[in-house]
């Protein structure tokens, strides 16, 4: 299990106010079905997409526990975070 520092990360829709808890990899490189996008939007790198929890914030500022999903590759970030499932309030 990893854990990030408190972050405050915002996307067009969420904004991530908490941790990120447990983090798990679910695809990596050739196994991501989005690869050719996310290389031709963000750039080469080793991208790998993973899933976690955390309190956000929604567009109409409430707060809730949420299960997320985003990309990332080393030097270049998080990418592309989505709420997949709400959790609790």
């Amino acid at each position: 299990m990893r854990r990030y520092n408190k972050i405050v990360m915002q996307t067009e829709e969420i904004e991530v106010i908490s941790e990120i808890t447990d983090i798990e990899i679910i695809a990596v490189g050739n196994s991501i079905r989005d690869l050719d996008r996310l290389q031709k939007k963000h750039g080469r790198g080793r991208w790998r997409k993973l899933k976690g929890l955390a309190n956000i914030r929604l567009p109409d500022d409430t707060t809730c526990f949420a299960e997320i999903h985003w990309y990332e590759a080393h030097g270049i970030g998080k990418r592309d975070i989505k709420v997949k499932r709400i959790l609790g309030k």
